[in-house]
């Protein structure tokens, strides 16, 4: 059985281990969870790595990502609405002005 280490992307940290299944629930959180169903939820990750080689699971934690995975899975199934692209939008242009 394949039994994954969790790292974060942000800094490097390995954040769990012993981890089986991998998935996003139906509110767009990472969900990890070990044998037993223990496990942690990610609010906002993207999966950004996956080896079975060396049995790491490189994630990138974001505030946008959460809002971004519900946006792309509503458009795959047809029930996107102009409220959830200003969600994106809104949050996009507030990173932007935050740079300036």
């Amino acid at each position: 059985m394949c039994e994954f280490k969790i790292i974060k992307r942000n800094d490097g940290s390995q954040i769990m281990e012993d981890i089986v299944i991998i998935s996003y629930n139906e509110n767009s959180e990472l969900v990890l969870r070990d044998i037993l169903g223990m496990g942690e939820t990610l609010e906002s990750a993207l999966i950004l790595d996956v080896n079975t080689m060396n049995q790491k699971c490189v994630v990138l934690e974001n505030p946008l990502i959460k809002d971004f995975i519900s946006l792309i899975t509503k458009i795959n199934v047809n029930q996107v609405t102009g409220i959830d692209f200003d969600t994106v939008i809104s949050k996009l242009e507030k990173l932007k002005e935050d740079l300036k």
